[in-house]
């Protein structure tokens, strides 16, 4: 018999996190524990509003399965109890947690995964003026971050790329959209991105409007966020991205991720692996993908003001992972 724990926790940021024009993210996860015979697992997960989540949606989803968790309830089970998104992740990652306790492995050693010492990662540069956020990319440049992650809006494109590219001409650049562009102009854009030596662009467009990118070849590496959640999307991406996003909170766990990389490597497409804004546990639950992700973007814990203890070791661009047990 399992004894299940689930509640809300709230982490300060050290500042604004800005995706888009009015947005700001809030740092608020949901906790799933789960103790077995004295030993517990624990798993987190960001509910996101552009998937109709929040807090409260969560917490009842889970709460509809306390009587399964407790009774034993396996990862292959909850597969098919609920649906890909952030209730799930939280339980998967309590039971891959609850597993590796149990055995007395990390998570890498439990899937054979070999980790290296150091993860160089991306920065995030959030929406700003085409000034500030040149600033904040020579600031984070000057930390050590070499590849940045720019958050982009529908305004002001050319401004404020020429202006961090101005700013730190040697940093490696990736672009997100965060599906606010139109297909009028977009393949433009794309050239834009390219003559300026961005690596990737992120999800230009709204899900809804992927089409429009089989209309023309990229001059750079297209990325599926929003638009990629499980298996079960890749069939509509074909001819239309060359790469997708992973989060684990989209997936519904790690488990649905591994499947996930799997198929998609198996039909062409680079991984991205990403995060929401989320502590140290979410991003250990991730850790195994990082072989074999094209570019990561695990970021998400830097952006608060505390994390959990014992957390990860992040530094500007990089996680340090040569003292992880």
């Amino acid at each position: 018999m399992r004894t299940v724990k689930v509640y809300p926790e709230d982490w300060p940021l050290n500042k604004p996190f800005v995706i888009s024009r009015g947005s700001r993210e809030q740092a608020g996860v949901v906790v799933v524990e789960l103790e077995e015979n004295g030993i517990k697992g624990v798993g987190e997960c960001t509910p996101y509003r552009r998937y109709g989540e929040s807090e409260a949606s969560v917490l009842a989803q889970i709460s509809l399965l306390l009587p399964q968790l407790e009774m034993g309830m396996t990862r292959e089970a909850l597969q098919e109890a609920l649906p890909a998104g952030a209730a799930r992740n939280a339980i998967d990652s309590a039971l891959w947690d609850l597993a590796c306790r149990q055995q007395q492995q990390t998570l890498c050693q439990l899937l054979g995964v070999t980790l290296p010492g150091r993860v160089s990662m991306a920065q995030t540069v959030t929406l700003d003026t085409p000034e500030s956020m040149a600033s904040s990319a020579l600031a984070l440049w000057e930390n050590g971050a070499m590849l940045l992650k720019i958050k982009l809006d529908d305004h002001l494109i050319t401004e404020r790329l020429m202006a961090i590219r101005s700013a730190v001409p040697q940093a490696r650049l990736i672009v997100d959209a965060n599906e606010s562009w139109h297909s009028e102009g977009l393949a433009a854009r794309c050239q834009l991105l390219a003559d300026l030596g961005v690596e990737m662009l992120e999800q230009p467009l709204p899900a809804s409007e992927d089409e429009a990118l089989a209309n023309f070849i990229h001059p750079l590496p297209v990325c599926a966020d929003e638009s990629c959640h499980t298996r079960s999307s890749l069939p509509a991406l074909r001819q239309r991205y060359e790469m997708i996003n992973i989060k684990l909170d989209k997936t519904g766990g790690l488990t649905e991720a591994l499947a996930l990389a799997s198929a998609a490597e198996e039909a062409g497409f680079m991984l991205m692996l990403g995060c929401m804004l989320c502590t140290s546990r979410a991003v250990s639950a991730a850790l195994p993908l990082v072989p074999r992700a094209r570019l990561i973007d695990l970021d998400g814990p830097t952006w608060l003001a505390v994390d959990v203890d014992p957390g990860l070791r992040f530094s500007s661009g990089e996680i340090d992972l040569t003292s992880t047990d």
